[in-house]
């Protein structure tokens, strides 16, 4: 479980796909202190550390998490988001999250707005139903609050230090991110689709 507060960027120095897609991911944190078998959401896809040295570590993905997330475009040299599974005690600033991606929402638009970033997405269709205003969303790991949203589309505003700080201050037009709807909006919609059916 996460939290969706990005604590650390991580860069892909290799991509193994000759079974499970393995990537080692190299970045600032003192990796042989991770547990193997430790989740870590990257860019919001939980996966789990299979090997690990001083300075990097490595996880492996099905094919599965490679089909329905970008994990399968990824290549030596990008930037991905990181954070390390919740705690029993740890501050709760985001939401819950489970880094279980559901699908990729497009960016539609970006526009700077004082200090931060008014950005526009398009959910994919089976998923635009779950995106309320002022409701959460996840993409690419982070947690947000949704502005807006006009039929498919929403907006997000993303604070300086966010765009900084993560990779979302390197996204373009077009570019597809891993999203996943709010827990507790998949659980309401599950809830009234048992009640209906209950009643017909």
């Amino acid at each position: 479980m996460f939290t969706g507060i990005v604590t650390a960027t991580g860069t892909i120095i290799s991509v193994d796909d000759r079974a499970d897609r393995v990537v080692r991911v190299g970045c600032s944190w003192p990796c042989n202190e991770i547990a193997i078998g430790a989740s870590i959401a990257h860019s919001g896809i939980c996966l789990t550390v299979i090997s690990r040295d001083a300075h990097s570590f490595e996880v492996a993905a099905s094919a599965e998490t490679v089909n329905v997330t970008t994990l399968g475009h990824w290549a030596e040299g990008d930037v991905i988001n990181l954070e390390r599974a919740l705690c029993l005690g740890d501050e709760l600033g985001g939401h819950m999250v489970s880094g279980h991606v559901d699908g990729l929402a497009e960016v539609k638009s970006i526009r700077p707005i004082g200090d931060s970033h008014e950005v526009w997405f398009e959910a994919p269709a089976d998923l635009a139903g779950f995106v309320a205003q002022k409701g959460s969303i996840t993409l690419d790991g982070v947690s947000l609050t949704v502005n807006a949203v006009s039929g498919r589309e929403f907006s997000v505003n993303v604070i300086e230090h966010s765009w900084q700080v993560t990779t979302l201050g390197r996204i373009t037009v077009g570019q597809k991110l891993n999203m996943e709807i709010d827990m507790l909006a998949r659980y309401v919609a599950r809830l009234a689709d048992y009640r209906q059916n209950q009643s017909s």
